[in-house]
């Protein structure tokens, strides 16, 4: 986002669509992690945590290459120059 926070159009809905996307299989990841909390030997459900932590995780480089971090903290690499300072930042859709 170099242009200081301002999208076309359809770079706004693809930012939506992507972090909807990251929105959603995160979501599938709490609700893993809690089952797993109760069931810890289900083979089939760490096998479907690891493989829906892969995909957040892919989703997440993709999102951070196009739109810049999600993360701060160093949880999160940031281009040059700076992008932390332009917006819309993830938790302000």
């Amino acid at each position: 986002m170099s242009d200081h926070g301002t999208f076309t159009d359809e770079r706004q809905q693809q930012y939506y669509e992507l972090l909807h996307q990251i929105q959603a299989i995160d979501f599938v990841l709490v609700e893993l992690n809690l089952y797993l909390d109760t069931h810890p030997t289900d083979m089939t459900a760490i096998r479907q945590f690891n493989d829906t932590a892969q995909q957040s995780m892919t989703l997440k480089r993709q999102f951070e290459s196009s739109f810049g971090p999600l993360m701060n903290f160093g949880n999160s690499f940031s281009q040059y120059p700076w992008s932390w300072n332009e917006v819309p930042w993830p938790w302000q859709v």
